[in-house]
């Protein structure tokens, strides 16, 4: 295993198109300059695909253990909070791929370039933190799912991710294209498995709709719930992912291409983001209308939903979880190994094979295997850890979209920078709340 250092014009964390993506890129050109004249659709469809992959992050199993034990414990309470954390991923997402387009560089770039180093070094290690958790989550969905699925003991299923990840990463060689695909691909397993749940569920659909819109909490645990809940859905690591999949996806200077193609963005990340927070909701409806409706608050873990859906909504119910999690544990999985790399490129410029790399973050997850740990708990435990590395992805992100030297034409306007904030405040605050409570609250 060799470590590579970088030098600053060398870092490029996502190489630019290869000859498999040359007919998108040529598709894409045409469209920006003007003389496509294709269809509507067409138009579109070669500038879809890295909010998809992104999107994978916000349905990844840390939103299942989350979802499940909100859902079952406090029924459609948090719905809200699903809804607000989707809505605030659709902006932080946008934000963190406009970037990408306008500077040709990712986040993490942008913060060695323009922060203390001492700040970069601290950054770089918390988000190293950060990244293991999000993995530990990833990597335990996809092996329970193994073992749900096929019965096999959990190290073993353990050992079987690894190696599946190591061969979807292995698609990253023939291009963007070809990951894209299998990653949307992915994403569509787990909302067509979700979309057959919810009508297995016959959930209350009133109730949905007052709580998705009525801010309520119940509690200690449903603040810690809902604070796992957002960092299950919004992600810091998939914030520097995103601005780096657009960096050399699709380039151009031009002022007008480049509005044209944030546009477009803006149309990728809707869709994506719209389907992931649908099927966020769907996790907790099903939690909900299913466990908590037959008190059955004490599902906590995603072993127990399982083995709980046969006898409720019978053996097709359980199947399609378990499929549906096994989907989300594989490609989460493969994209956050991609943003660690990423973060590690950014920060400090060294470069590590990819193979070494999934190797070191699988170790935390098979260490909770070998110990017997809780994995649901473990899961919803790193969630909360994710949403208190928040605010240092957040906040360097806001502060250089609203630089105009920087951003050029797509700088944030007053009130999306105002926005930005707001919601930055919120994350905090809901920390602090999150602590307050937990220690002090009893």
């Amino acid at each position: 295993m060799k470590t590579q250092k970088l030098s600053p014009g060398d870092a490029q964390p996502v190489p630019g198109p290869r000859p498999g993506d040359q007919r998108t890129v040529t598709t894409a050109t045409a469209v920006l300059t003007g003389t496509s004249q294709a269809r509507w659709y067409r138009r579109l469809w070669p500038f879809l695909g890295p909010a998809f992959v992104a999107s994978v992050a916000y349905v990844d199993p840390g939103n299942y253990a989350t979802n499940i034990q909100g859902g079952a414990q406090f029924g459609y309470l948090l719905l809200w909070v699903v809804a607000a954390s989707n809505l605030i991923a659709m902006l932080v997402q946008a934000l963190s791929a406009k970037l990408g387009i306008a500077t040709g560089r990712n986040l993490a770039e942008h913060i060695r370039d323009h922060w203390p180093r001492w700040t970069v070094y601290g950054m770089w290690a918390l988000m190293e933190i950060v990244a293991m958790a999000t993995d530990l989550a990833e990597f335990l969905g996809a092996a329970i799912g193994f073992n749900l699925l096929f019965g096999m003991p959990l190290l073993v299923a353990g050992l079987l991710t690894g190696a599946t990840t190591f061969l979807i990463l292995g698609l990253e060689r023939h291009g963007f294209r070809p990951l894209e695909a299998v990653i949307t691909g992915m994403v569509g397993v787990i909302a067509g498995c979700y979309l057959l749940e919810t009508v297995l569920d016959r959930p209350a659909w009133g109730v949905i709709a007052y709580h998705t819109v009525v801010p309520q909490f119940q509690g200690a645990e449903s603040v810690l719930l809902a604070t796992g809940i957002l960092g299950a859905t919004v992600m810091p690591h998939v914030i520097f992912l995103h601005s780096a999949l657009m960096q050399g996806r699709i380039v151009t200077r031009q002022p007008a291409e480049l509005r044209r193609l944030f546009r477009f963005e803006c149309v990728d990340v809707t869709i994506a983001m719209g389907i992931a927070g649908l099927v966020n909701m769907a996790m907790l409806i099903m939690a909900a209308a299913t466990f908590h409706e037959h008190g059955l608050t004490s599902v906590g873990t995603i072993e127990e939903a399982y083995k709980t859906l046969t006898p409720l909504l019978g053996s097709a119910a359980s199947w399609i979880f378990a499929i549906s999690l096994l989907a989300s544990g594989l490609s989460s999985s493969t994209v956050g190994t991609m943003a660690g790399q990423i973060v590690m490129q950014g920060f400090v410029h060294w470069q590590i094979p990819v193979w070494f790399r999934r190797l070191l973050t699988m170790v935390p997850a098979l260490i909770v295997i070998a110990l017997g740990l809780d994995p649901t708990r473990t899961l919803v435990l790193s969630q909360v850890l994710l949403s208190f590395g928040l605010p240092f992805a957040l906040v360097p992100l806001v502060q250089f979209t609203a630089r105009p030297a920087l951003m050029g034409v797509l700088v944030n306007r007053r009130g999306t920078t105002l926005l930005a904030w707001l919601v930055t405040g919120l994350i905090v605050a809901l920390n602090f709340f999150l602590l307050y409570q937990t220690i002090w609250g009893g």
